[in-house]
């Protein structure tokens, strides 16, 4: 033991670039001497040399969470070395007070950040355990919570959060909480009721976040820069937000569940072009912050602490016939956070009306007239969520705390590239008639006739902060 000349580890160490490799083999002694930047050409570390539980908190402790370094570590002493892989039982392989010696070190770095499902579920399997004991039970959410917060502490502290100001924005530990049993819902145990390698191999392998966050996680806690691996943007960019006057509807670990949902090619700055805290309540204000800024994700929050919404693919446009297409979605966030997406059942997937008679007034997705998956009607401050037993544009259930409801609280979020003005549209800068002719103006006054317009113009001022 001691030294990487060992097959199994040349075999694990040949995953990586040649020009990465001296990085890879170089952190077990940069760990031992405690040193922060990456290392050049490892040294061969004396016979028995290990690396202690101590050294690992003292390297990553302004990056991680101490719950996450021991649960590394554990997964560390986990790794059989003569096995060239984890134990499945995930039980130290060696006693964790003895340490880790280098070849473990090396098969965990290649396993973590180049492993396939397959070699990374026995590790976390060890993460998972209670300690260094041999729990038969996986405490998965409370491992996914620790991952999740060591990847937004990562952010923080590396000022990647992309314009968003957490303090400004909701509660994080809820919104951890909220996330980790979002994924780990989609583990499924086995026939007798337990969770051992083979669920824990089918959940890495459908949920990408567990593979990411992990590979973030160890990269970005061990300061080891690899090459042709730039590091993940999981926020999307925030521009033009009051920050000062705004108390955000979103929180972090939401955003990096809901940016993924999104289509590709949708990665343009989101901005905040309508919020009732900010513009008061008004349909009116809304529907202008709405139309025309391409896709949006519209947030509600009900009186009953609710939070929900819905993404738009299209531009919104005020007229009598439902519009959109499949890439639209519903959503709820408080008190599950779930997305859910067309059935292909029908094409009602957005619907926005003002000012007609004959037809519903207000903004809808998903169901049919008066019975919308999500509905906020036109006179404001209430709305509905009608799904009995699903939505069937959807297939989501009821948003709202009651079928029925009252809001609290809206937020309106352009997310991507706005449309391009068609042809004979009114440009940027290009005034109303009213504006051009004051004349014209004073004469309808006179003569009786209603403003119209009057009421469906806002200060573009407002919504471009």
């Amino acid at each position: 033991m001691g030294n990487t000349d060992s097959v199994v580890v040349q075999k694990r160490l040949a995953r990586f670039r040649p020009e990465d490799r001296p990085l890879v083999e170089g952190v077990f002694d940069r760990l031992q001497d405690g040193a922060g930047g990456p290392s050049g050409t490892p040294r061969k570390a004396p016979a028995g040399k290990t690396l202690t539980l101590q050294m690992l908190q003292s390297s990553m402790a302004s990056l991680v969470p101490d719950s996450m370094v021991r649960r590394l570590y554990q997964c560390m002493c986990s790794i059989d070395h003569g096995l060239a892989a984890p134990t499945t039982s995930g039980k130290p392989s060696t006693s964790a007070a003895s340490g880790v010696v280098r070849e473990q070190l090396v098969i965990f770095l290649a396993d973590t950040l180049r492993g396939t499902a397959e070699e990374r579920a026995p590790l976390v399997m060890a993460m998972s355990q209670h300690g260094a004991g041999s729990a038969s039970a996986v405490t998965c959410e409370q491992v996914a919570e620790d991952l999740i917060s060591a990847v937004i502490q990562i952010l923080v502290h590396r000022g990647r959060l992309q314009g968003w100001k957490p303090e400004q924005m909701g509660d994080v530990s809820l919104g951890v909480k909220l996330f980790a049993e979002q994924i780990c819902s989609e583990l499924k145990p086995s026939d007798q009721g337990e969770c051992d390698v083979s669920c824990l191999e089918d959940w890495i392998f459908r949920v990408s976040q567990v593979s990411l966050y992990l590979e973030m996680l160890v990269a970005e806690g061990l300061n080891l820069s690899l090459s042709g691996r730039p590091a993940p943007t999981l926020l999307p960019p925030c521009r033009e937000t009051p920050w000062k006057e705004l108390r955000c509807l979103l929180d972090i670990p939401t955003l990096m569940f809901l940016a993924p949902q999104l289509p590709d090619s949708y990665n343009a700055p989101w901005r905040l072009v309508f919020s009732t805290r900010l513009h008061g309540e008004s349909f009116t204000r809304m529907v202008a912050g709405l139309t025309k800024r391409g896709p949006t994700l519209l947030l509600i929050k009900d009186t009953k602490g609710h939070v929900f919404g819905g993404f738009a693919s299209h531009a919104w446009e005020v007229k009598p016939q439902f519009q959109g297409d499949s890439r639209c979605f519903l959503f709820t966030v408080f008190p599950r956070l779930r997305v859910y997406t067309a059935t292909g059942y029908n094409q009602h997937y957005m619907y926005l009306n003002q000012n007609q008679q004959t037809m519903p007034n207000g903004l809808g997705m998903g169901g049919q007239h008066s019975y919308f998956g999500l509905w906020l009607d036109s006179d404001f401050g209430r709305g509905h969520s009608r799904a009995r037993p699903k939505c069937t544009t959807y297939g989501s259930p009821q948003l709202s705390g009651e079928e029925d409801f009252f809001l609290d609280s809206v937020e309106v979020w352009a997310v991507g590239k706005p449309p391009e003005p068609e042809e004979g549209e009114a440009g940027e800068g290009k005034k109303s008639i009213l504006d051009v002719d004051p004349e014209v103006q004073a004469m309808m006054e006179i003569t009786g006739k209603t403003l119209h317009s009057q009421g469906l113009r806002e200060p573009e001022e407002d919504q471009e902060q």
